[in-house]
């Protein structure tokens, strides 16, 4: 695996709080969203902080590396320049899929504006292993993949979320950005055990450790890095620290940004809890590593001593129903024969057999289902719970109407309380194919056509923002429509 950067205690950099997080005391390193930056024009605050000596790693959201579809080559060559700039130790992204259908499935092609649960299959795990390859290949630095939150389960899960980062590690070398958080949110949501999916990770790999604040809802947790650090999500960080010494945790937060003394304190609870729980690792009051764990290897073969581990996850609070239990592995096929120890991993790289179109169409139909449901309506998929479906996808659209209102601030500002019911019916009948500017110019379109809003002058306002915003692209009928409403108003 080779040596981790040692990161220390950070924080997640965002242009609202960017003054804030130059001035927090004893500060080691931060975190970008990748897809925020330009490489060739960084934030000046960004430049300061690199001059102090400060690291800077970037975070990418949007290569769906869980997805059926290769890798885009643009988005890899773009997250690598970006590290390049910023002189970054390396990049993380997600074990996650952000979009579906396509040329592969024959179906619509969606973007879900969000991260997604890959399904725990051997399917989806062969698919992912030879993405990661093909990102790693591409980035000129090491890469690390985050386990994602989810409100959702998929049916018929072969594998317990440890088992499979163990297998996806195994296999490709990633290294991997443990969230506690996350892990406490499937912990609600999913009634998975923290701790279980803990012993069974292959911690040599921890690149470093994501810590974060969320609400629960109706029984439901909302992972909202809008909210304090809550009292559980502190306890999962310190039975991480008491199995091993992470080489990073950052505290991430994206929204309703608190007082700078407020988010000083904050980060000097995590850097508490984390000193704390180290302390009695060394001590030996901790737990041990989770270093005994067996190793699947593709076929599920145990190639250390000991159990496989009881794959049933933990009985969920009451008002959650329980997932179904994942059932020990089955005998598998092994593509290859891979040694057990850290050190043989480095020396002899593993190639699995590549999956065949045949997996990826498979998996991409599931994909293309599931998302399609969420976004655009169609009937759920077989096995799923219709009404964390349902939670699910008013998430989604709430969080697509809120990135919009950012990267658009100028439509609510013209369309004042109207903009978030006009947006969620809009959204409610087209799925987002594009980004989230292209998102912002489909709704001022549909508006336009309708002939809204009603009053002249946000309309002409409505207008002349759209015309400003979609330059000189070849207008489609919805277009030409738009300046045929623009020269009627013209001439009132």
């Amino acid at each position: 695996m080779g040596d981790m950067t040692e990161l220390g205690i950070g924080i997640g950099w965002r242009p609202e709080i960017a003054e804030t997080v130059e001035g927090l005391p004893g500060l080691d390193w931060v975190e970008v969203v990748a897809e925020n930056i330009c490489a060739g024009h960084l934030p000046d605050s960004l430049v300061r902080l690199r001059r102090r000596g400060v690291t800077v790693v970037p975070h990418g959201v949007s290569l769906g590396l869980g997805g059926a579809d290769r890798p885009d080559p643009a988005r890899l060559a773009a997250l690598g320049e970006k590290a390049l700039a910023l002189g970054a130790p390396l990049v993380t992204e997600h074990i996650a899929f952000v979009r579906a259908g396509g040329p592969l499935t024959a179906t619509p092609a969606l973007e879900a504006g969000h991260l997604l649960p890959v399904p725990r299959t051997w399917d989806a795990l062969d698919v992912l292993c030879e993405n990661v390859r093909a990102a790693q290949d591409a980035l000129p630095v090491p890469l690390a993949l985050e386990n994602i939150a989810a409100l959702l389960s998929w049916p018929g899960e072969e594998l317990t979320e440890g088992q499979f980062l163990a297998e996806l590690v195994e296999r490709t070398g990633v290294r991997l950005l443990v969230d506690v958080a996350n892990l406490h949110t499937n912990r609600v949501n999913r009634g998975e055990d923290p701790a279980r999916a803990l012993s069974g990770l292959p911690v040599e790999a921890i690149a470093y450790v994501h810590v974060a604040g969320g609400v629960e809802r109706d029984g439901v947790w909302h992972d909202t890095h809008a909210h304090p650090v809550p009292r559980p999500v502190l306890d999962v960080l310190a039975d991480l620290v008491s199995r091993v010494s992470p080489p990073g945790v950052l505290l991430e937060r994206d929204d309703d940004f608190p007082p700078a003394g407020e988010l000083a304190g904050e980060l000097a609870v995590v850097r508490r809890t984390v000193a704390e729980a180290a302390a009695r690792r060394e001590a030996g009051a901790g737990r041990p590593p989770a270093t005994a764990r067996p190793l699947l290897i593709g076929a599920g073969a145990r190639v250390s001593g000991g159990p496989m581990p009881g794959a049933a996850p933990a009985a969920p609070p009451v008002s959650v129903p329980a997932p179904a239990p994942v059932p020990v592995l089955p005998p598998r096929t092994a593509s290859a024969s891979v040694p057990a120890s850290a050190s043989a991993r480095e020396a002899v790289p593993v190639r699995e057999v590549v999956p065949g179109a045949n997996v990826r169409q498979r998996v991409g139909l599931a994909q293309a289902s599931l998302l399609s449901a969420l976004v655009a309506g169609t009937p759920a998929p077989e096995g799923f719970d219709s009404r964390r479906l349902g939670v699910q996808s008013r998430a989604l659209a709430a969080k697509r109407a809120g990135v919009v209102a950012k990267v658009a601030p100028e439509l609510p500002e013209i369309l004042g309380d109207g903009f978030r019911p006009a947006f969620l019916a809009y959204a409610r009948s087209r799925p987002m194919t594009g980004n989230y500017r292209r998102d912002a110019l489909g709704f001022t379109e549909h508006l336009l056509a309708a002939g809204r809003p009603e009053d002249p002058v946000a309309r002409q306002r409505l207008t002349a923002w759209w015309q400003d915003r979609s330059g000189s692209r070849r207008p489609g009928p919805v277009a030409r429509l738009v300046r045929t409403v623009r020269h009627v108003l013209a001439g009132r």
